[in-house]
């Protein structure tokens, strides 16, 4: 079994004349959009008083809402869909990515080979299997045969059972990510009759004789947008072909006087084919440290575990896995920001008695993946990925990887030697290849090679020095016939939480902005990990400005090497990248032309109050204590717009369905800029009614987004392929 936590919980310079610039002569030919109404709530907090004009759309019920959200959404079609060459753009970046065939996971179980691949010209990903790696494949989870007319399903998580005779799989509507989860059978195809609702956090872990799995599911009666809805969930042994009424309670809050579960945590059991121990994970809300316990097999099935401690958050064990029948391995940033490795036993070990067997070194360890022949450690150094097999006996063996990029994902069968893993490059596409125990790397035909020329296209690791002295890290994506005058269209990527990396993936959507002579960066700010443990601290809670101001001095580098100019300059993020955006956005308006905020944070001081609020405490604090409160105010860019500031042009979007930020975050965001802002720029707001946060999205839908943010962008840094009639002239 191996176990990481990002993987169990798997986002104007000059702002205008003040009369109205021709660029937002489109804007002003079409209606306004809904002026929301002011209902001003105040707080205070610890001596700060707060004004919400906007309170009212956090309820979901309030008979203005689904109008107001309807009316801008209207708005922003409009908007887009009338802006010239963005039909065109649209058709480009659809066949980039049609053009592919994506994988996104592949695992081998028995004499199978299981793969999940959005094949060419998909909408959806789909799960394969084939006998072998040579062998023919065959379709056995379609989630389009769920669809409706209105509705799409997406394949959230699977997994094949110890000898890969059967498969659990989950699926979703609408991008809700409220999984159902099923079970087939790999030679025939057959679905089992059971269907578990709920199970949200999957995927399940298997029992070692196949028999049945440990499964996360959400309490009953929790329905989206309830503010309690992921607390108290409880882990179950469901016995395949049974009843799930007669499931057994495993790992749960007051299950266990001696196992402390908060009501944010997540009880998961690990099991793994050849270990007669489970391991009990306590995931508390998005934090990366989680609390370990340990149970022989046989009683955590009978309902009765007997949970000994193996580890707890102080500890700070991010990842963990079993070789063979006892060896426990743990990945630990104690005394250790770029991780270590130790060793303890499985069934009777614990933390206190592991001893070192991989110390820290120069390279980031960002995970562990455990095959019969040993331990896969893979690591990042610079930017790029390395992995290595540590042997039973603890001899080092580095894989020979084809060529330099990011691991994707790493996957070994605890029952076999080697191991899988996808390896990509920003302007390489990803190949899947076979690790060997002797080192030897294969670059296998699972995913096949696609049929994009990336020749003409380059990119650059460079560090930026921050106001404080710091060097972050920066990628620059860019055709190589590329002129560095300062004229170029930049979109500046951001993200910045949880101690997560934006490695250097693929970027194929990309590849028609590049054609347009744009640019493509991604500062490595403070809060991710790319640097380690220490780097996701600089940027969480008291510390998050870093990343904000990050990204403002990655974007003033870009600027002085004449990679862009303010008049050029986007920048966006996803999710809580939305909080990079957002204070970005509020605090150096004067440095942009465009902001793009994809189903981002943007009311962090409310945050706490929507469904997914409590589980990310850990991460940004809590309005309930000083230091928590001042934080997130420093985040909220909500609280941040100022009446009659020049901002830029603003891009937000929001999914009806996203169970992670609330819908109304970007609503409320969407009025405030728009009552707010005196420089006559768009500020509009893109809804997706089928779908959420933008996990479980179809193609077309993350097309369509991409078509409309790079023409937003375009229009707006004045592109003359993209303008208006009246500002042509």
């Amino acid at each position: 079994m191996a176990i990481n936590r990002r993987v169990l919980l798997a986002s104007v310079g000059a702002a205008g004349a003040s009369t109205l610039s021709p660029l937002c002569a489109l804007a002003a030919a079409l209606p306004k959009p809904p002026v929301a109404t002011v209902r001003p709530v105040t707080e205070t907090h610890f001596g700060v008083t707060l004004t919400d004009p906007y309170r009212w759309m956090e309820d979901p019920k309030d008979p203005e809402w689904t109008s107001y959200l309807t009316g801008q959404n209207g708005y922003a079609r409009a908007l887009l869909a009338r802006i010239p060459g963005r039909e065109q753009l649209a058709g480009k970046i659809s066949a980039v990515s049609g053009a592919l065939d994506v994988i996104s996971q592949a695992q081998a179980a028995g004499p199978y080979l299981f793969v999940q691949r959005r094949p060419i010209g998909a909408n959806t990903f789909k799960l394969y299997v084939r006998e072998g790696a040579a062998g023919a494949e065959r379709l056995l989870v379609d989630p389009d045969a769920l669809a409706t007319a209105d509705t799409h399903y997406s394949l959230d998580y699977w997994s094949p059972s110890p000898d890969g005779s059967l498969v659990a799989y989950g699926t979703s509507a609408a991008g809700s990510e409220n999984s159902v989860l099923r079970f087939l059978d790999t030679p025939t195809g057959k679905v089992f009759p059971e269907a578990l609702d709920r199970a949200q956090f999957g995927p399940p872990s298997w029992s070692p004789d196949g028999r049945g799995v440990f499964i996360n599911r959400l309490k009953e009666g929790t329905k989206h947008g309830d503010p309690d809805h992921y607390l108290d969930s409880i882990c179950w042994y469901h016995a395949v072909g049974s009843d799930p009424a007669g499931d057994v309670k495993v790992f749960a809050k007051g299950l266990d006087p001696n196992v402390p579960i908060e009501d944010i945590s997540f009880p998961i059991v690990q099991a793994q084919a050849g270990c007669d121990v489970v391991l009990g994970v306590v995931v508390r809300g998005v934090q990366n440290e989680f609390d370990l316990y340990a149970s022989p097999l046989a009683a955590a099935t009978a309902g009765k575990p007997q949970w000994r401690k193996v580890c707890d958050a102080a500890d700070q064990v991010t990842g963990a896995a079993v070789v063979g029948a006892n060896d426990l391995y743990l990945l630990t940033h104690k005394d250790a920001p770029r991780f270590r490795v130790v060793k303890t036993s499985a069934a009777n070990g614990t933390f206190d008695h592991a001893p070192p067997v991989v110390p820290e070194g120069e390279g980031v360890a960002k995970g562990l993946s455990g095959a019969r022949d040993g331990l896969y450690v893979q690591t990042l150094e610079g930017g790029v990925s390395g992995l290595y097999r540590l042997a039973r006996d603890g001899a080092k063996l580095a894989m020979r990887l084809p060529f330099q990029g990011t691991i994707s994902f790493v996957s070994t069968d605890p029952l076999a030697d080697g191991c899988w893993f996808q390896l990509e490059g920003w302007v390489s596409p990803p190949v899947i290849c076979r690790g060997a125990p002797d080192g030897t790397v294969t670059v296998t035909d699972v995913e096949p090679k696609p049929a994009i020329d990336v020749s003409r296209y380059a990119s650059q690791e460079v560090r930026v020095k921050a106001r404080d002295g710091v060097m972050v890290p920066l990628s620059i994506v860019y055709a190589k016939d590329l002129k560095r005058d300062g004229q170029a269209p930049l979109i500046l990527v951001a993200y910045g939480a949880y101690g997560i990396d934006l490695d250097a993936g693929f970027v194929a959507r990309a590849l028609p902005w590049l054609d347009l002579g744009g640019v493509y960066a991604v500062a490595h700010v403070r809060g991710g990990g790319e640097l380690g443990e220490a780097w996701h601290i600089a940027g969480q809670k008291l510390t998050k400005p870093n990343t904000w101001r990050d990204a403002e001095d990655c974007a003033q580098y870009l600027i002085a090497q004449h990679w862009t100019s303010p008049g050029k300059l986007a920048v966006e993020g996803g999710s809580a990248g939305g909080i990079t955006v957002g204070r970005f956005l509020t605090e150096r308006p004067d440095l942009l032309r465009v902001a793009v905020s994809q189903v981002g944070v943007s009311n962090a001081t409310r945050a706490e109050f929507s469904e997914n609020g409590p589980d990310n405490v850990p991460e940004f604090g809590t309005i309930k204590d000083p230091d928590g409160f001042k934080g997130l105010l420093e985040m909220d860019a909500y609280q941040h717009v100022k009446a009659g500031a020049r901002y830029p042009a603003v891009l937000l979007t929001t999914g009806v369905q996203d169970p992670r930020v609330a819908p109304w975050e970007a609503g409320k965001m969407a009025a405030r800029l728009q009552a707010s802002s005196s420089s006559g720029r768009p500020v509009i707001l893109r809804v997706e009614t089928d779908a959420g946060h933008g996990i479980g999205s179809t193609r077309k839908q993350r097309d369509d987004e991409t078509a409309d943010t790079y023409a937003f962008i375009l229009w707006q840094t004045g592109d003359p392929r993209f303008q208006p009639p009246a500002a042509a002239g």
